[in-house]
C-alpha cells in the first residue's frame, strides 16, 4: 500500500547504544548503515530522533548506555529516554513527533525482536506510516534451549518481510535500505 502525498518524515534511532549494538549480528556494518541513514536525513532536512534505553542492566550515563561511535546526535536533535521495549512506552516520543508534524517514521536501532518490533508496531498503531530500514537493525541469537537457537540474522529477515505486508487502515508500511530510503512517502 503507498501514500499518494509528500509524508513528513523523521529517523528515529532506537538503542544505539555501546551495551546493546556490540553484542548484536552484524553490529559494525548496522552501525555503518545507522550513520549513513542519520547523514542522509540531516542532509535532505529530515529530524532525527535518538531513542536510549535505560534499565538495571543498562545504567543511565553508563558506558553501555552511551550511542555506539560513531553515531553521535546533533545539536537541537530530539534524544528520548526509555525503560520499556516500545520507544512510544511512557516517554514523549509521540509529542515530539507531533510537534515535529511527522506522519512517517524511518525507524533503524536494535534489538530487532524487542524494541524495534514493538516500536513499529506502536508508530502503526497510533497512526504513523512506518519504513524500516531493513539494513540497519539488529539483534542476537534466541536461546530457546535443547540446543535450539533462532539465528539474529533469520529474526532480522523475518521482521523486515512482516513490516513489508502489514496492512493498516489509511497508513503505509514498508521496508527500505539505509542508502535508498524515499524520505518522503512509503512505497
Amino acid at each position: 500500500m503507498g501514500v499518494n502525498r509528500p509524508l513528513k518524515s523523521a529517523v528515529v534511532v532506537v538503542d544505539a547504544q555501546v551495551g546493546v549494538l556490540s553484542q548484536c549480528w552484524n553490529f559494525a556494518e548496522v552501525t555503518e548503515n545507522i550513520a549513513c541513514l542519520v547523514e542522509r536525513a540531516r542532509h535532505q532536512g529530515v529530524p532525527v530522533v535518538w531513542v536510549q534505553h535505560a534499565s538495571d542492566a543498562l545504567v543511565l550515563q553508563s558506558p553501555d548506555w552511551q550511542l555506539m561511535a560513531p553515531l553521535v546526535p546533533d545539536e537541537g536533535e530530539v534524544m528520548i529516554q526509555k525503560r520499556f521495549n516500545s520507544a512510544f512506552e511512557k516517554t514523549g516520543l509521540n509529542d515530539a513527533l507531533m510537534h515535529l508534524g511527522v506522519d512517517h517514521i524511518v525507524l533503524a536501532g536494535a534489538q530487532t525482536n524487542w524494541c524495534i518490533r514493538s516500536t513499529a508496531y506502536a508508530a502503526l498503531e497510533r497512526g504513523y506510516n512506518l519504513t524500516l530500514i531493513e539494513n540497519a537493525h539488529t539483534t542476537e541469537p534466541i536461546k530457546l534451549g535443547e540446543g535450539r537457537t533462532i539465528d539474529a540474522e533469520q529474526i532480522v529477515q523475518e521482521l523486515n518481510v512482516v513490516v513489508a505486508y502489514l496492512s493498516y487502515p489509511d497508513r503505509a508500511s514498508a521496508t527500505a535500505r539505509a542508502e535508498r530510503v524515499d524520505f518522503a512517502g512509503v512505497s
